[in-house]
Protein backbone atom coordinates (compact mmCIF):
# COMPACT_ATOMS: atom_id res chain seq x y z
CA UNK A 1 0.00 0.00 0.00
CA UNK A 2 0.90 3.39 -0.89
CA UNK A 3 1.05 6.87 1.25
CA UNK A 4 -0.87 9.55 -1.45
CA UNK A 5 -0.92 13.18 -0.84
CA UNK A 6 -4.38 14.51 -2.72
CA UNK A 7 -3.91 18.38 -2.49
CA UNK A 8 -7.28 20.22 -2.59
CA UNK A 9 -9.08 17.19 -1.07
CA UNK A 10 -12.04 19.21 0.55
CA UNK A 11 -14.75 18.62 -2.10
CA UNK A 12 -15.14 17.34 -5.83
CA UNK A 13 -12.56 15.34 -7.51
CA UNK A 14 -9.94 15.38 -4.54
CA UNK A 15 -12.05 14.06 -1.96
CA UNK A 16 -13.66 11.33 -4.66
CA UNK A 17 -9.81 10.42 -4.80
CA UNK A 18 -9.04 10.54 -1.35
CA UNK A 19 -12.09 8.15 0.43
CA UNK A 20 -11.64 6.21 -2.84
CA UNK A 21 -7.71 5.73 -2.16
CA UNK A 22 -8.46 5.02 1.64
CA UNK A 23 -11.47 2.59 1.19
CA UNK A 24 -8.38 0.62 -0.81
CA UNK A 25 -6.26 0.33 2.15
CA UNK A 26 -3.89 3.28 0.85
CA UNK A 27 -2.18 5.91 3.75
CA UNK A 28 -3.75 8.92 2.55
CA UNK A 29 -2.70 13.21 3.24
CA UNK A 30 -5.21 14.84 2.90
CA UNK A 31 -4.90 18.98 2.06
CA UNK A 32 -7.71 21.96 2.67
CA UNK A 33 -7.06 25.62 2.10
CA UNK A 34 -8.33 26.51 5.39
CA UNK A 35 -9.60 25.53 9.08
CA UNK A 36 -12.86 25.56 8.02
CA UNK A 37 -12.61 24.10 4.91
CA UNK A 38 -10.76 20.82 7.08
CA UNK A 39 -13.58 20.57 8.98
CA UNK A 40 -15.39 19.44 5.96
CA UNK A 41 -12.19 16.30 6.35
CA UNK A 42 -13.16 14.99 9.66
CA UNK A 43 -15.11 12.15 8.19
CA UNK A 44 -11.83 10.95 6.42
CA UNK A 45 -9.13 12.29 9.52
CA UNK A 46 -11.70 9.57 11.47
CA UNK A 47 -10.55 7.21 9.19
CA UNK A 48 -6.98 7.90 9.39
CA UNK A 49 -6.07 10.19 6.82
CA UNK A 50 -3.74 13.00 7.79
CA UNK A 51 -4.72 16.36 7.52
CA UNK A 52 -2.50 19.66 6.28
CA UNK A 53 -3.39 22.59 5.65
CA UNK A 54 -2.34 25.68 3.98
CA UNK A 55 -3.79 28.29 1.50
CA UNK A 56 -1.83 27.50 -1.78
CA UNK A 57 -2.10 31.23 -2.71
CA UNK A 58 0.58 31.66 0.09
CA UNK A 59 3.79 30.01 -1.33
CA UNK A 60 4.93 30.82 2.97
CA UNK A 61 1.92 27.96 3.09
CA UNK A 62 2.80 26.11 0.30
CA UNK A 63 6.53 25.43 2.14
CA UNK A 64 5.86 25.54 5.22
CA UNK A 65 3.34 22.23 3.51
CA UNK A 66 6.14 20.74 2.12
CA UNK A 67 8.56 20.88 4.79
CA UNK A 68 6.05 19.26 7.52
CA UNK A 69 5.93 16.45 4.97
CA UNK A 70 9.43 16.19 4.52
CA UNK A 71 9.54 15.79 8.28
CA UNK A 72 6.86 12.94 8.19
CA UNK A 73 6.94 9.11 6.91
CA UNK A 74 7.78 9.48 3.15
CA UNK A 75 5.12 9.99 0.43
CA UNK A 76 4.56 7.88 -2.41
CA UNK A 77 3.04 9.78 -4.94
CA UNK A 78 1.27 12.97 -5.40
CA UNK A 79 -1.74 14.03 -7.31
CA UNK A 80 -2.16 17.66 -7.77
CA UNK A 81 -5.60 17.92 -7.55
CA UNK A 82 -6.11 21.73 -6.39
CA UNK A 83 -7.07 24.13 -8.67
CA UNK A 84 -9.23 27.06 -9.18
CA UNK A 85 -11.25 28.30 -12.60
CA UNK A 86 -11.21 31.76 -12.08
CA UNK A 87 -9.72 35.33 -10.61
CA UNK A 88 -6.78 35.96 -9.20
CA UNK A 89 -5.73 32.68 -7.52
CA UNK A 90 -5.42 30.73 -11.01
CA UNK A 91 -1.87 30.81 -11.38
CA UNK A 92 -0.51 30.72 -7.64
CA UNK A 93 -2.52 27.69 -6.82
CA UNK A 94 -2.75 25.72 -10.65
CA UNK A 95 0.57 25.51 -11.31
CA UNK A 96 2.81 27.52 -8.59
CA UNK A 97 1.80 25.40 -5.47
CA UNK A 98 2.31 22.68 -7.93
CA UNK A 99 5.70 23.53 -8.69
CA UNK A 100 7.14 24.42 -5.88
CA UNK A 101 5.38 20.74 -4.02
CA UNK A 102 7.56 18.91 -6.94
CA UNK A 103 10.64 20.63 -6.11
CA UNK A 104 10.58 20.54 -2.30
CA UNK A 105 9.03 17.09 -1.78
CA UNK A 106 11.48 14.66 -0.81
CA UNK A 107 10.35 11.05 -1.96
CA UNK A 108 7.33 10.65 -4.21
CA UNK A 109 8.27 8.42 -7.04
CA UNK A 110 4.63 9.00 -8.41
CA UNK A 111 3.25 12.38 -9.60
CA UNK A 112 0.41 12.94 -11.30
CA UNK A 113 -1.29 16.89 -11.98
CA UNK A 114 -4.22 17.60 -13.12
CA UNK A 115 -4.38 19.29 -16.11
CA UNK A 116 -7.82 19.74 -18.85
CA UNK A 117 -8.83 19.79 -22.26
CA UNK A 118 -8.87 23.51 -21.66
CA UNK A 119 -5.53 23.34 -21.85
CA UNK A 120 -5.45 22.94 -25.86
CA UNK A 121 -6.65 26.58 -25.93
CA UNK A 122 -3.89 28.09 -23.95
CA UNK A 123 -0.68 29.72 -25.26
CA UNK A 124 2.97 28.60 -24.86
CA UNK A 125 3.86 32.37 -24.22
CA UNK A 126 5.32 33.40 -20.81
CA UNK A 127 6.39 36.91 -21.11
CA UNK A 128 4.18 39.66 -18.91
CA UNK A 129 2.52 35.91 -17.29
CA UNK A 130 0.99 37.17 -13.85
CA UNK A 131 2.98 33.77 -11.60
CA UNK A 132 1.96 35.82 -8.33
CA UNK A 133 -2.05 36.62 -8.88
CA UNK A 134 -2.09 40.75 -9.22
CA UNK A 135 -4.58 40.06 -11.54
CA UNK A 136 -7.07 37.33 -13.15
CA UNK A 137 -4.90 34.42 -14.66
CA UNK A 138 -5.97 32.39 -17.82
CA UNK A 139 -7.26 29.02 -16.73
CA UNK A 140 -6.19 27.52 -19.97
CA UNK A 141 -2.60 29.08 -19.97
CA UNK A 142 -2.67 27.34 -16.30
CA UNK A 143 -3.59 24.11 -17.23
CA UNK A 144 -1.05 24.30 -20.39
CA UNK A 145 1.59 25.14 -18.11
CA UNK A 146 0.79 22.44 -15.65
CA UNK A 147 0.79 19.77 -18.10
CA UNK A 148 4.11 21.02 -19.40
CA UNK A 149 5.55 20.66 -16.19
CA UNK A 150 4.35 17.16 -15.91
CA UNK A 151 5.97 16.03 -19.28
CA UNK A 152 9.24 18.18 -17.57
CA UNK A 153 9.49 16.41 -14.62
CA UNK A 154 9.47 13.20 -16.90
CA UNK A 155 11.87 13.62 -18.99
CA UNK A 156 14.17 15.58 -16.13
CA UNK A 157 13.59 12.54 -13.37
CA UNK A 158 13.46 9.36 -15.15
CA UNK A 159 13.34 7.62 -11.90
CA UNK A 160 9.91 9.36 -11.35
CA UNK A 161 6.27 8.50 -12.72
CA UNK A 162 5.11 11.80 -13.80
CA UNK A 163 1.20 12.22 -15.99
CA UNK A 164 -0.92 14.54 -16.49
CA UNK A 165 -4.45 13.76 -16.59
CA UNK A 166 -7.95 15.51 -17.88
CA UNK A 167 -10.90 14.42 -15.97
CA UNK A 168 -13.20 15.54 -18.25
CA UNK A 169 -15.73 18.36 -17.55
CA UNK A 170 -17.55 16.61 -14.69
CA UNK A 171 -20.51 18.10 -12.54
CA UNK A 172 -18.24 19.39 -9.43
CA UNK A 173 -18.48 22.44 -7.78
CA UNK A 174 -16.30 24.07 -10.15
CA UNK A 175 -17.62 22.03 -13.54
CA UNK A 176 -21.12 22.59 -12.56
CA UNK A 177 -24.15 21.05 -12.40
CA UNK A 178 -24.80 20.42 -16.14
CA UNK A 179 -21.19 19.08 -16.91
CA UNK A 180 -21.82 15.76 -19.14
CA UNK A 181 -18.90 13.92 -18.39
CA UNK A 182 -19.03 11.04 -15.75
CA UNK A 183 -18.06 12.06 -12.14
CA UNK A 184 -17.08 8.68 -11.24
CA UNK A 185 -14.55 7.94 -13.92
CA UNK A 186 -13.23 11.43 -13.12
CA UNK A 187 -11.43 10.64 -10.09
CA UNK A 188 -9.84 7.14 -11.48
CA UNK A 189 -7.18 7.57 -13.39
CA UNK A 190 -5.04 9.74 -11.14
CA UNK A 191 -5.81 7.19 -8.44
CA UNK A 192 -5.05 4.42 -11.29
CA UNK A 193 -1.93 6.58 -11.69
CA UNK A 194 -0.67 7.14 -8.49
CA UNK A 195 -1.04 3.41 -6.88
CA UNK A 196 -1.42 0.97 -9.44
CA UNK A 197 0.83 -1.75 -10.58
CA UNK A 198 -0.65 -2.30 -14.07
CA UNK A 199 2.03 -2.02 -16.79
CA UNK A 200 -0.19 1.01 -18.35
CA UNK A 201 0.36 3.34 -15.10
CA UNK A 202 3.63 2.45 -14.66
CA UNK A 203 4.64 4.82 -17.41
CA UNK A 204 5.90 8.42 -17.83
CA UNK A 205 5.12 11.60 -19.50
CA UNK A 206 1.74 10.52 -20.81
CA UNK A 207 -1.39 13.09 -20.97
CA UNK A 208 -4.62 10.64 -20.16
CA UNK A 209 -8.54 10.75 -20.02
CA UNK A 210 -10.09 8.02 -18.30
CA UNK A 211 -6.93 5.65 -18.43
CA UNK A 212 -6.56 6.12 -22.36
CA UNK A 213 -2.94 8.16 -23.10
CA UNK A 214 -3.86 11.23 -25.58
CA UNK A 215 -1.84 13.75 -27.54
CA UNK A 216 -1.77 16.51 -25.72
CA UNK A 217 -1.16 20.61 -27.08
CA UNK A 218 2.26 20.69 -29.27
CA UNK A 219 4.04 22.66 -26.82
CA UNK A 220 3.68 20.29 -24.00
CA UNK A 221 6.54 17.88 -25.22
CA UNK A 222 8.45 20.67 -26.70
CA UNK A 223 11.83 20.68 -24.85
CA UNK A 224 12.60 24.38 -25.16
CA UNK A 225 9.03 25.72 -23.74
CA UNK A 226 9.78 23.06 -21.10
CA UNK A 227 13.27 24.56 -19.94
CA UNK A 228 12.16 28.32 -20.63
CA UNK A 229 8.86 27.52 -18.28
CA UNK A 230 11.13 25.68 -16.08
CA UNK A 231 13.17 28.67 -15.48
CA UNK A 232 10.49 30.98 -15.43
CA UNK A 233 9.29 29.46 -12.09
CA UNK A 234 12.35 29.17 -10.89
CA UNK A 235 13.06 32.87 -11.20
CA UNK A 236 9.87 33.81 -9.44
CA UNK A 237 9.97 31.45 -6.76
CA UNK A 238 13.62 31.49 -6.25
CA UNK A 239 13.03 27.47 -6.22
CA UNK A 240 14.77 25.52 -8.82
CA UNK A 241 13.52 21.94 -10.16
Amino acid sequence: MSRILVTGSADGLGRAAADSLLSAGHEVVVHARNGERAAGLDTLVGRGAQLVVGDFTDRDAVRRIAAELNDAAPLDAVIHNAGVWSGSAVMPVNIIAPYLLTALLRGPRRLVYLSSSSHFGGKPFLDGIDWRGTSAGSYADSKLFVTTLAAAVARLRPEVLSNAVDPGWVPTKMGGPGAPDDLELGHRTQEWLAASNDSPALTTGGYWYHRERQQPHQAVHDEEFQDRLLQALAEDTGTAL
